[in-house]
This record gives structure tokens, sequence and C-alpha cells, in this order.
């Protein structure tokens, strides 16, 4: 079994300094055994290394944007040196298949090249001509910024934060899921290990309870929340009883439209690969197939033939195409939406049981014939599970489109890349991409409307989310 180095770095606290009460937990979804047990850190202990991280600020602004730049490339060789360590990391503590592990590593490292190398023409003054002599817009940094992220891109989620942040002059506080322990103090050390200068960019070991202390400190001037909307619902109101700015990426139930003159075995290809990625745990994953009645059948006998086709197993083999779920939870959740919409008339085309063997793992599932009504139409299913909707004209399959809570990402598949795109301008999703899977990349802002959130991330728009817009005047 894999011994990550970040157990080296936990910090160490007298016995009175620290609750010894509670503990976070790395478990392997994939034996359901616990790998290491840490002790949540104090509030006592929280409020310093915040302190730690406010005296740190004031000379990392300082930091030329070129030599910010230079830590960031050096932290983009740290990630793609270490890139299988951190990939067996992931697989070991939620579950992830190494070549997906490697794949997210690898995009961590181009955020960081992004950013070192668009960060300053991002945020260089803009000149306004105004009744004053000498007039512009200029992007200040605040200071320090939590972020409080998830375990299922467990480094992805947080470097698309870190990166940006950092290279705007801003200090960071991880706030990892309690299931990622290792990967939160492994994301520490990789900072540590790029030069960065100490305190810069800290993790804090701690529950969720205590997520409200931490934003309530007068050194925090901003959160960001990647997570459930029940969870980002508690942060901006705290957030907001501060006056405090927050960004939120929340769920998704994506769609994925499939028009009659699609190229079907393509879009049941991607579909599939979008659907089981990441084990399904994902918010832009394709949730919701929406098909039309022409090639219904034929779409849902192609998309059985790919989802049936992945190899499901040991997120430590590399043929491993689909791992366990990260947590058993979240696993009996899921199966629970799937009974109950087979109780409701959905048809199994696919899956649909837990596999019997130790660990959280459930099989590609598909469902047939969702209506309203159903979970699976609902709400959202954050598994290996596709929904398939059959509907008969273009409005009804933007109504089933936009007949969600959430608004992240949407997909349409169409031999009319300029007739989806028209569709596109109709559907209610932060993203729409026409022939091809939903995806974050740097160069585009990333983020949700409706309850997927609100702010960007990503681009110029995600560097520019958590800086001070100053205006200067001078006659």
């Amino acid at each position: 079994m894999l011994r990550d180095e970040s157990s080296a770095i936990r910090i160490k606290l007298p016995p009175t300094e620290m609750d010894t009460t509670l503990a976070i937990e790395s478990i392997s979804p994939s034996t359901g055994q616990v790998l290491e047990r840490f002790t949540e850190y104090s509030p006592a202990q929280v409020a310093r290394i915040i302190e730690q991280v406010q005296d740190a600020w004031p000379a990392w602004r300082r930091t030329s944007m070129e030599d910010r730049g230079e830590r960031m490339r050096i932290l983009a060789d740290e990630l793609r040196r270490d890139q299988q360590r951190l990939a067996c990391l992931m697989a070991e503590e939620m579950g992830k298949p190494l070549a997906e592990g490697r794949a997210e590593i690898e995009k961590c490292a181009w955020v960081c090249e992004y950013y070192a190398d668009h960060a300053a023409t991002y945020l260089a003054p803009q000149v306004v001509a105004s009744d004053a002599g000498r007039s512009q817009v200029a992007f200040r940094p605040l200071g320090a910024i939590l972020a409080v992220m998830p375990w299922n891109f467990p480094f992805w989620q947080v470097f698309r934060f870190a990166a940006p942040a950092l290279m705007a002059g801003n200090v960071g506080l991880l706030k990892h899921a309690s299931n990622v322990p290792r990967c939160a103090l492994a994301i520490e050390k990789l900072f540590e290990r790029a030069g960065f200068p100490d305190q810069v960019f800290r993790t804090l070991l701690i529950g969720s309870g205590q997520v409200d202390g931490v934003i309530a400190h007068p050194a925090v001037r901003a959160v960001t929340l990647t997570g459930s909307d029940h969870a980002g619902r508690k942060v901006a109101a705290t957030a907001g009883a501060m006056l405090k700015k927050s960004v939120l990426e929340l769920g998704g139930s994506d769609p994925l439209i499939v028009m009659p003159d699609a190229d079907l075995a393509e879009a049941a290809a991607q579909g599939a690969r979008s659907r089981c990625l990441n084990a399904g745990q994902s918010c832009i994953a394709a949730k919701r197939f929406i098909v039309f009645d022409e090639v219904y059948g034929k779409f849902l006998d192609l998309l059985k033939q790919a989802m049936a086709a992945l190899e499901v197993g040991d997120p430590l083999l590399e043929t491993t195409q689909v791992g366990p779920m990260a947590r058993g939870d979240l696993r009996d959740e899921l199966h629970g939406q799937v009974q109950a919409s087979l109780a409701e008339g959905a048809d199994l085309v696919l899956g649909g049981k837990p596999l019997p063997r130790a660990g959280y793992y459930y099989p590609p599932t598909i469902l047939a014939d969702v209506a309203p009504g159903m979970p699976a139409y609902d709400q959202e299913l954050f598994g290996p599970v596709a929904a398939v909707i059959r509907v008969s004209n273009e409005a009804q399959a933007l109504a089933v489109a936009n007949d969600t809570s959430f608004g992240l990402g949407a997909s349409i598949w169409s031999g009319d890349s300029h007739r989806a795109e028209a569709l596109a301008a109709e559907i209610e999703a932060g993203a729409v991409f026409v022939n091809g899977m939903v995806k974050s990349d740097p160069r585009l802002p990333f983020g949700g409307i409706k309850e997927s959130g609100y702010g960007r991330e990503l681009a110029d728009y995600g560097i520019r989310e958590f800086v001070n817009v100053q205006t200067v005047w001078v006659r």
C-alpha cells in the first residue's frame, strides 16, 4: 500500500491544544479499510494558522508578477515529477482510476502554467478616459481566501482556485473534504516544495463544523466553495452575514440532447465516458440523456454497449476504467434513487445493483423511459447512472433540458452544428458544448446558474473574482 509522505508534515501541538475527540479518517473505497487517521486541528491551532497566513500576505502581494509566475512554473514541474505517486494517492483515498488521476495532475500543471503566462495581462491596469488628468481601473489582491473543496477531483478543484488566486497576490487557506486528508496535506507540501514563501498556502484539517468560524475570522476576506447546493447555501449565508465575497460551484444535472441527425455512435461513446468518468461523481457529467423518438432505440442500444464495455475494478490497476464510489453512504444513496425510479416505472437496461465485493462499487447503470416524478428525472444522480428520456421535438427537448433546478453544463449532439448552436442559446446553463463532452478548461470561464451556484472560475473572469477592482483618479 502506498504510504503518502504528507503524513510527515502534520503539525504537532501539545495535547492541551488539540481536540483529541475528533478524528479525520482516510478510508479506502476499494476495501472500506481505514488507511490513516488524523486529529482535527483545534480552533486555537486554526486561528494561529490563519494569522500566519495573514502575516505572509503583505510580502506576497508585493512580490512581482514575474516572481509569482516563476513559482507557479516550478509548481507545475513538481506536479509532473510526482504525477504517478499523486495518482496513486487519489486511487487509494477516493477511488479514481490511475489513468484519470494522471490526467488530473497534468491538468493541474496546465492551470499553473496558464496563469503564470496570462495573469499579468488579465490584471493589467485599464486606462479610462474621464475628467481626471489620468484615471485607471486597477486590480488589487484581497488577502486570505478560504477554499472549501470537494473530494471528487481532489487536486484539480484546489488548483483551479489556487493558481489564479495566488497569481493575483492573494494567499490561500484550504478546507478540503474530510475523506481526502492525505491529498489535502500533499497539496500543501507541493507548494512548499515549489518554493512558495512559508504560510502563503496552508491546509486546515478541520471538519465542516469549523467552517463558519474560519469564514468569520477578520483576516479571511472571501470564500469559494465547490460542493452540494446544501453546503453552498450554508457557506453563502455565513459569508453574506459577514459581508464577504463568495463564489459557489455547486451540483448539476446536465442534459445531453441527442438530435435525430447526430452521429449516434460518437454521442453514445462520449456520453458513456462522460457519465462514468470518476465513477460518475462529477458535477458536469452527462446525467439526463434526452433522445428524440426517431433514434431512441438505436441510441439506447449503443449507449448500453458502450457502458457495458467499461472495465470496473481496483483503481490501482491500469486496466480499470471505473473505480469504486468514494464512500459507502454515497453508493447507498445512489442505489436508493435507482430503486425508487424503478418503482415509479423506469426501465432497467443495465446494472442497477451494488457489486458483491468489498468496497463501494456500483456498476455502470442505465435507466430508460425516465419521466417526471422519478428521482432519476428530478434529482442529481452522483454516480455512474444514466437516465434516458424520450422526446418528440425540439421544443420538448429544450423544455426537458431546462426542467431542473440546476444550470451547470449541457451538451447537444447534432449533424447541424449551426442549428445546435442556436438551440444552445436557449439552454439554461453556464456552459453548453456542441458535439463534445462538457469539461473545464483554463482558457474558458467555468460556473453555473440557478442552484448550480454563481461566480466564475478560470480564464480572465476567474482571476478577477477575488480582487479589489479599484478606481484610481489623478488630477
